[in-house]
């Protein structure tokens, strides 16, 4: 299991970046949560199987239709402790 702290810039907030994201997550299997910032980013905690975040990550450098990802700062962290994969309130 491996776990990533992702903040995503660029056009992501207002164009159904988190719900999509939440899909993607959710259909890989993914733990964790995103959740927009007051600076105008979206960070998300991806954890799983290698693969799984590696390719959740890979589609999140594209994101939906409407957004545009400039650039994603990755980092490691640690497990979440809650079960699912969440949208979270704007921090």
């Amino acid at each position: 299991m491996k776990a990533r702290l992702l903040r995503i810039q660029g056009r992501v907030q207002g164009v159904g970046y988190r719900d999509w994201l939440v899909g993607e997550a959710t259909a890989a299997g993914l733990t964790g949560w995103v959740r927009n910032r007051a600076d105008g980013t979206v960070e998300a905690l991806l954890a799983g199987e290698e693969a799984a975040v590696g390719a959740v990550l890979l589609a999140a450098r594209r994101g939906p239709t409407a957004a545009r990802v400039d650039r994603i700062e990755e980092r490691f962290a640690e497990l979440p402790e809650e079960p699912g994969f969440q949208r979270r309130p704007t921090l």
